[in-house]
């Protein structure tokens, strides 16, 4: 009983002092929240006492500025402490119009030319009796003789031609035609015929004789073997030209086409950089692998150059006049392209981009960002690592209200009221513009132009740092259609995922459609104030290609 009215008059007299403190405060002086320390690499990691050390990386804790709890904190907004940006090192580089370089490199194998490669088959069957070209490799001329072959064939045939030669007049024209035609049929020349014609004896030696100079690839007789008809003797190729093949990656045929330089490497020939263009892109894709074969001419009258030996190709591809975002500034979130751009003094906010075409160190940027904007090319993924857990203390707070399901207002709110507004007129505006490029009527798309140039300005004004800032320059006039819709796609794609944003289409009574095959983004998409389906990237060559979004 005395433990218990011991611990009743300690609690008594503890707020008895509370309120004495209180009261003799003055009015309307507020006590100051304690500071609070977290560490600079695990800013989770807090404490209300100076000099502690974080429990993780045993760093000493710094103070934490004080956030304004009249601000609501964002989630895809990132404040560093000086301590935090000395310890991460962000680093950020403007965002730039410049040319897009590409660099791709392919393994290769070195072939002779198909068009200039002859296989000799014998003619006659017959015994192997003399071999001129007995060793793979060997360098012959045209006319040169390869191997002679004795054939009983070809003997029975020239006494039939020799014996009518000397019946004259007993055999008719026609007849003497057709046994020299045999002649030619077993392999002699016309220049053997002519010999055996003035020399009237028959021989059963058939000489076999290059077609054409080049390089002997395979020898597959001997002496004194027998040969049927049709049998393989030799394979003659032309090495003084010869062809670089490689395989192509399906995605990487969108950056080549023929005429293309490509540099090869060969480990024959160290410190020497053979050229050549793309001769011939295989448009059939090899099932398995998916790449397609491509080749490339190389002049070779030196005989530098061996045959099957293997290479390394590099083609550089350069696109001019893009938005350039460096690579390293790109993340990824769950397939969508993220930057972090910096807002003020070690401020950055996450921001969703749309990416075209990927080179060597930048990427072209279609969309979500601005020549000059600030990107983070070094620390990035420690802002994102900030603003991920943002986002999870943000969903997991505890004394938290659980978010409200997403809701359609029918109206627009009045803080947003102007960039509606003015979001509609540009909606209605492109509608318009689209239908003339669907009706293949340039004239009607350069009248309706301005207007839409005008538009896009007030939009800009009243909802600054969107996705369309990057379409002010680019709309333009275009001298005929092809230009005209290959820069007005990327605004029209652009703009109509905002106004699906927004559900301005649902508001407003206008559809929104999409096409899988555009020339410029692959798939885009247009406004119309109706429901027909009108494409306007191609007009009358593929106007009902696409569908309606929801």
């Amino acid at each position: 009983m005395l433990s218990t009215a011991h611990t009743y008059l300690s609690f008594t007299m503890k707020l008895f002092r509370l309120l004495l403190l209180l009261a003799i405060l003055p009015a309307g002086l507020t006590a100051t929240p304690a500071q609070i320390y977290q560490c600079p690499m695990h800013p989770w990691i807090k404490s209300e006492h100076p000099g502690d050390k974080c429990t993780i990386c045993g760093m000493a804790l710094v103070a934490a500025t004080a956030a304004d709890p009249n601000v609501p904190a964002d989630p895809n907004l990132v404040t560093l402490t000086p301590a935090q940006h000395d310890v991460v090192g962000v680093a950020t580089t403007a965002v730039t119009r410049g040319t897009l370089v590409r660099s791709l490199r392919f393994n290769g194998v070195v072939d002779d030319d198909e068009t200039r490669h002859r296989i000799l088959a014998a003619r006659v069957p017959g015994r192997v009796e003399k071999l001129f070209v007995n060793f793979v490799g060997a360098e012959v001329k045209a006319g040169e003789p390869l191997v002679t072959i004795y054939s009983p064939e070809m003997l029975t045939a020239q006494r039939t031609y020799v014996e009518q030669l000397r019946g004259g007049e007993a055999f008719a024209p026609s007849v003497r035609a057709a046994a020299r035609e045999r002649l030619l049929e077993l392999g002699l020349t016309g220049e053997e015929i002519h010999i055996l014609e003035n020399t009237l004896e028959p021989t059963a030696m058939v000489t076999v004789r290059a077609p054409m100079s080049g390089t002997v690839v395979s020898r597959a007789v001997y002496e004194g073997q027998y040969v049927a008809l049709n049998d393989r003797l030799f394979e003659i190729g032309d090495f003084s030209r010869m062809w670089f093949v490689f395989d192509v990656y399906e995605p990487d045929l969108a950056w080549l086409q023929t005429g293309q330089t490509v540099e090869i490497a060969l480990p024959s020939l160290p410190g020497l950089v053979l050229t050549g263009p793309i001769n011939f892109i295989d448009p059939n894709l090899n099932e398995t692998t998916r790449t397609a074969r491509a080749r490339v001419i190389l002049d070779n009258p030196d005989r530098r150059v061996m045959h099957r030996q293997t290479g390394a190709g590099t083609v550089r591809v350069e696109t001019p006049d893009v938005l350039l975002v460096p690579r390293s500034a790109v993340l990824q979130h769950s397939g969508q392209p993220v930057v972090f751009i910096e807002q003020k003094d070690r401020t950055y906010a996450a921001r969703e981009i749309t990416l075209g075409r990927t080179g060597d160190e930048f990427a072209a940027v279609l969309g979500g960002l601005a020549v000059g904007d600030q990107v983070v090319t070094q620390g990035a993924l420690i802002l994102d690592g900030q603003a991920q857990l943002a986002h999870a203390a943000a969903a997991h707070t505890a004394h938290a209200p659980a978010p409200a399901p997403e809701k359609i207002a029918a109206e627009p709110t009045t803080s947003s009221g102007a960039a509606y507004a003015a979001l509609r007129e540009l909606a209605f505006a492109a509608a318009d513009a689209a239908r003339a490029l669907a009706n293949d009527d340039l004239a009607a798309y350069q009248r309706a132009l301005p207007g839409l140039r005008d538009l896009l300005p007030a939009y800009l004004a009243a909802a600054p740092h969107n996705t369309l800032a990057t379409f002010q320059d680019t709309l333009g006039t275009g001298t005929n259609l092809r230009d005209a819709r290959r820069a007005f796609e990327p605004f029209s794609t652009a703009l109509a995922d905002l106004v699906r944003e927004a559900h301005l289409h649902h508001r407003e009574g206008l559809h929104v459609f999409q096409c899988p095959m555009t020339p410029v983004l692959g798939t885009g998409r247009w406004l119309s104030r109706d429901d027909q389906l009108r494409n306007p990237f191609f007009g009358a060559a593929m106007l009902e290609c696409g569908e309606e979004l929801e």
